[in-house]
């Protein structure tokens, strides 16, 4: 028998961690990696694809019931993200039958990988404000010094390392360690949230690891379970 392990509820927090769908420059990309480069594609939106990936998965997150269970969805504060975000756990609509309304936050260590990629790069938070009004951006740089409308933080000759895309990896999940809510969905992009999952993957076996981390596909949701093991080892003394 496989070994398992019990740890108490107070202990654990549920993450779903989910890709944008698919967008505009992720199709010029398949026939071109060098179309990543033109400024045509920045902050590339949603295909119409990407738009019915979006719908399906809404319908599924209603059916299966996660809707009801999420209390927070944090997103990256690309159109993308944002509106994979809305898409799926929003209500834009104002609907009065709404199961849920999960608070939608936006953050830009969720960001994609910073710079060289106009893809990447976001527009001013006023103009998100305006398309997306029930997303809260007033947290948008805490884990920066920087608070500005416009996008500071890419830089045109610059591609940030996977080394720092790692490290925000795990200062985000720290600070969401630490926030009160159970079960949080994340919205962002492929390589962010496989190196996300790079925080914890030393404490998997090799072959959960590579599944576990392997490329999202767009509007791929992954769900994992994070374990304070300290918190649960002081449980039992």
């Amino acid at each position: 028998m496989d070994t398992r392990f019990l740890y108490p509820l107070e202990s654990c927090k549920i993450i779903h961690l989910l890709r944008h769908g698919q967008a505009e420059h992720n199709v010029e990309a398949e026939k071109d990696r060098n179309a990543l480069l033109s400024p045509h594609l920045f902050d590339a939106p949603l295909t119409d694809h990407g738009h019915q990936q979006v719908e399906n998965l809404r319908e599924r997150v209603v059916s299966s019931g996660l809707l009801k269970r999420v209390e927070l969805v944090v997103t990256s504060p690309l159109l993308r993200t944002m509106q994979t975000a809305v898409g799926v756990f929003g209500n834009e609509d104002n609907q009065p039958n709404m199961i849920n309304k999960p608070s939608i936050l936006a953050l830009e260590v969720a960001r994609d990988r910073n710079g060289v990629r106009p893809p990447d790069m976001r527009r001013n938070v006023s103009e998100y404000q305006t398309i997306f009004p029930t997303i809260d951006f007033s947290q948008a740089y805490i884990f920066f010094h920087i608070e500005s409308e416009e996008d500071n933080l890419w830089r045109p000759d610059v591609r940030e390392s996977e080394e720092e895309i790692l490290a925000r990896g795990l200062e985000f999940m720290k600070w969401l360690w630490k926030r009160p809510e159970k079960e949080v969905a994340v919205v962002s992009h492929g390589i962010v949230l496989q190196h996300m999952l790079y925080v914890f993957a030393n404490d998997c076996d090799v072959s959960v690891r590579h599944e576990l981390c392997k490329r999202f596909a767009n509007c791929e949701i992954r769900t994992v379970v994070i374990v304070d093991k300290s918190l649960s080892s002081s449980t039992e003394n």
